[in-house]
């Protein structure tokens, strides 16, 4: 054995189309720098979002990885096929007559020279990509990796290395059908077909069934045994088995077709078993190779029954799915009356490697899922490359049928109290016509926190079998995702919260935050109208004007000279009036450069001095069908249980005094919500409680001008957690197809990474 081994080393370094095989390999190298010069130019040729629809090179192997392996490959076939070409086999049988002896003496040679020549080659790609693409590599990208990725970040040290490992096997798989085939021109087109051919192939395939396909190519494997971030669906075992697959089915073909007639049963047999076993590990659970299996329930959820074994999901339009889910109305009774939650889910598309679930908690509060998964599911393309997205039309979605649509739309007008005689009023008020919702299902009405929507996700977690989720929540859906945290921390794997509100601050910080929040957006408000001759209130102090004009309005509402006049007085609006029904266009300006919702307020505005609040009065109907904005029962039913009213007149005092020193132009804005819940007829259910931030993951949030601040301060809870900064106006940035945001929220969603302390995201630039 050991004579054969070293005559076939000698072969192998004395032969020179060798040694010119090895000095073409190098080509790959050219090819993988060329490939990152070509996106360089791309990539500089682009501004702003176009940036991050880039689609990364990760380790840099690109193009250049398939050209190295078929040269390793041919390096294999060339070994026995030249001998067959040159009539030397003959020569080689006799002095070495045991056939499977002959062959398999090339393979240590083989595989000690591609392999120390595939480590180098691999690193060379690498660092001649990362080279080319300079600063670049840096660029985050739409799918949530960056346009290069350097040795530092996870998985790419592996990844070289076991690409540079699998140059050998490529080598056997070469031997293996020159063996079998015994023609270099043969072997050398099979290699072609198996390298190139069928990956183009599986590339021209639709996206799902194409990506699969790509899976189970050779160039492919490598990065899925590394197991980070590389495409591809199959499990590191899967891929190991699968990639080990490949030179043991060639070298079976070649050992059978080189043993002597009536022998080759022996090594066809024992081909045949390693193969049935490799390919066993492509169909056997991951759970049975070590992976993690679903857990029982846990947290507050463990000693009550499961809603369900398991969801029957049906088509619902598109790509979307949807199941139900039944549990408690009053989970603090869960063997009592049930209901059904809806539940959608927009599939993992496969390109990728499955990671788990992403579980969209929508804001409102009672806005539905489900709707935007239909409305907005686009946004999650990239991520569900990796995940299921799934969400629910939650118990206090307001048109479950449950309590009438009607009654939880609209409300009494929400005054600013001017001392205890207006307080009880407007609390009897509010009682009064909560109770006329309630009085359909009291019941029902009495469990509409956040809380309770909180646990209907544990039971909606245990029913898909995850050991935990990753959630996207946006704006009031933030308080059910804390909540959620609070009480199931060890079902959160990430927390990506979007424009929420802090539930869990402090009324005092809470008011800060938002009065310096308004604050600021006024100011930006007035200065854009400085410099804009289309704002109606250009060349004037546009900020003394809406001081004046709510003071006088304080003293004398502004009517709405189009309303009918009921018992000799028409609608009219006071001072806190006109800044509830003005903060909405205030916050949300519209697009630039026109800001349509900032010339609406002016004009507004400008009316309103003029005597006739009716530009209010005509959006603000737009929206709730009322001249004032009304309160709204539905919001008000997961508000109050959440604890954001009032615990005492003396304190609306305190917080209103504080709001006048906070907020010269928006002054009791943002106690409009707790007044709602003045006289509120349930309990306080789900007071702000801390989180345990030792045992949740870093979190992430992103907001804008206006909620950034509020989201800085949930994450601050959590140790290692960060934030994203939208240098802009709006609320909402995921689910609003900001694509900066996406792209640092889906990075940190799949690598569990945060981005850098200080991030931002700026708007798009103005056309």
């Amino acid at each position: 054995m050991r004579n054969a081994i070293a005559s076939e080393w000698l072969k192998l370094r004395t032969l020179r189309s060798n040694l010119y095989l090895l000095a073409f390999s190098l080509l790959s190298v050219l090819l993988c720098a060329g490939l990152a010069y070509m996106v360089s130019r791309g990539f500089d040729g682009q501004t702003g979002d176009d940036r991050l629809s880039f689609d990364g090179i990760r380790a840099g192997l690109g193009t250049g990885l398939p050209v190295a392996y078929f040269v390793m490959a041919a390096l294999g076939a060339l070994s026995i096929t030249s001998e067959h070409a040159t009539g030397l086999v003959n020569t080689s049988l006799v002095v070495v007559p045991k056939r499977l002896l002959f062959l398999f003496a090339k393979i240590p040679a083989l595989a000690a020279v591609t392999l120390v020549a595939g480590e180098v080659l691999v690193f060379g790609m690498h660092f001649a990509a990362q080279a080319v693409l300079g600063d670049r590599a840096d660029q985050i990208t739409i799918d949530g990796t960056t346009l290069g990725a350097g040795l530092s970040e996870p998985g790419v040290a592996a990844e070289l290395l076991v690409a540079g490992a699998a140059m050998p096997l490529a080598a056997m798989i070469g031997l293996g059908l020159g063996a079998a085939i015994r023609s270099t021109a043969g072997a050398l087109v099979t290699l072609i077909v198996i390298l190139f051919v069928l990956p183009i192939v599986a590339q021209a395939l639709p996206n799902e069934t194409g990506a699969k396909m790509a899976s189970f190519m050779f160039e492919t494997l490598p990065g899925q045994v590394a197991g980070e971030g590389a495409p591809g669906i199959l499990t590191p075992f899967a891929a190991l088995a699968l990639l080990l697959a490949y030179p043991v089915v060639a070298l079976t073909a070649g050992a059978v077709a080189i043993s002597a007639r009536g022998r080759a049963g022996t090594p066809l047999l024992g081909g045949g078993m390693v193969t049935a076993l490799l390919g066993a590990i492509l169909v056997i659970p991951p759970t049975a190779l070590g992976g993690e299996a679903p857990v029982r329930p846990y947290g507050e959820l463990r000693a009550w029954p499961a809603a369900t074994s398991a969801l029957s999901w049906k088509s619902c339009g598109g790509d979307l799915e949807c199941a139900s889910v039944r549990v408690p109305v009053a989970w603090s009774r869960p063997t009592g009356r049930k209901i059904s939650i809806e539940v959608a889910r927009l599939p993992a598309t496969g390109t990728h490697r499955r990671i788990g679930t992403v579980f969209f908690t929508p804001g409102g509060p009672g806005a539905s899922g489900i709707e935007t998964l239909k409305q907005k599911g686009a946004v999650f393309t990239a991520l569900r490359r990796r995940f299921d997205v799934v969400s629910l039309a939650p118990r206090n979605t307001i048109d479950r049928g449950v309590i009438p649509f009607g009654c939880l739309t609209s409300g009494p007008w929400i005054t600013l109290p001017a001392g205890r005689a207006d307080y009880d009023r407007l609390a009897a008020r509010n009682r009064a016509s909560a109770e006329q919702c309630r009085k359909a299902d009291p019941e029902y009405f009495d469990n509409l926190d956040s809380a309770s929507v909180a646990r209907d996700i544990e039971a909606i977690r245990v029913a898909l079998g995850e050991q935990k989720l990753s959630f996207v929540a946006n704006s009031y859906g933030g308080a059910v995702a804390t909540t959620y945290a609070r009480l199931f921390p060890e079902g959160v794997r990430a927390m990506f919260v979007d424009g929420a509100i802090d539930h869990l601050a402090d009324r005092a910080m809470e008011q800060r935050l938002k009065a310096e929040g308004v604050e600021g957006q006024f100011t930006r408000f007035a200065a854009w109208c400085r410099s804009t001759t289309t704002c109606a209130l250009h060349g004037r102090d546009a900020g003394a004007v809406w001081r004046g004009l709510t003071t006088a309005a304080d003293r004398s509402p502004v009517p709405v000279r189009r309303s009918p006049v009921v018992k000799g007085k028409q609608v009219a609006y006071n001072g806190f009036d006109l800044k509830v029904a003005a903060a909405p266009d205030l916050i949300s300006p519209g697009p630039a450069p026109d800001f349509p919702n900032w010339q609406r307020f002016a004009k507004a505005v400008e009316q309103a001095v003029a005597g006739d609040a009716g530009g209010f009065a005509d959006y603000v109907e737009q929206a709730t069908k009322s001249l004032k904005v009304p309160l709204f029962r539905g919001m008000s039913m997961t508000h109050c249980p959440d604890g954001l009213g009032f615990t005492s007149y003396e304190e609306y005092q305190q917080l209103k005094a504080r709001s006048e020193r906070l907020s010269p132009n928006f002054a009791g804005n943002e106690l409009w919500h707790s007044l709602g819940c003045v006289g509120w007829p349930t309990p306080v259910t789900n007071p702000p409680t801390p989180m345990p931030g030792d045992r949740l993951p870093p979190f992430v949030g992103a907001g804008t001008w206006t909620d950034h601040d509020d989201v800085a301060s949930i994450v601050a809870r959590v140790p290692g957690s960060s934030t994203i900064r939208y240098n802009g106006p709006g609320h909402g940035l995921y689910r609003s197809g900001n694509q900066c945001t996406i792209a640092h929220a889906n990075r940190y969603l799949i690598s569990l990474r945060p981005p850098a302390k200080g991030t931002t995201c700026q708007p798009p630039p103005v056309e």
